[in-house]
């Protein structure tokens, strides 16, 4: 695991089965804002399926962070990014209940476990 925030995060293929519930851990502890419920975040992140380890999302490969609502995001991230300070590196393991919901839902990752680096830039 890459614990600088000024690089793209790798993430270790986890053993066992995934989690049944929301796992969060902290990376580097930031020294910033706190993110609240109801903040807006800038973050940078990387997704990959917790089964098969392929990544299926990362605003690094796109270049620039992205800034949202928490408000309108997964429960996984509603959950897992309040407390977490700017500057700081989080890995949330995120089962499907709290993700895209069931297998057969409509969406791709529909049914998957998801493991998130998220690191929080700036809180509004």
């Amino acid at each position: 695991m890459t614990d600088s925030t000024n690089n793209k995060p790798e993430i270790d293929f986890p053993e066992g089965p995934a989690p049944e519930g929301l796992v969060i851990e902290d990376i580097v502890v930031g020294e910033g804002t706190e993110a609240t419920t109801g903040s807006t975040v800038d973050v940078h992140y990387l997704g990959v399926e917790y089964e098969t380890g392929d990544e299926f999302d990362s605003s690094w490969n796109r270049g620039q962070s992205i800034n949202f609502p928490l408000g309108a995001l997964i429960v996984g991230w509603q959950e897992g990014i309040p407390g977490m300070k700017v500057g700081g590196r989080r890995k949330l393991i995120v089962p499907p209940h709290q993700a895209y919901g069931p297998a057969g839902g409509g969406h791709r990752l529909s049914g998957k476990s998801l493991i998130f680096v998220i690191d929080l830039l700036g809180v509004e």
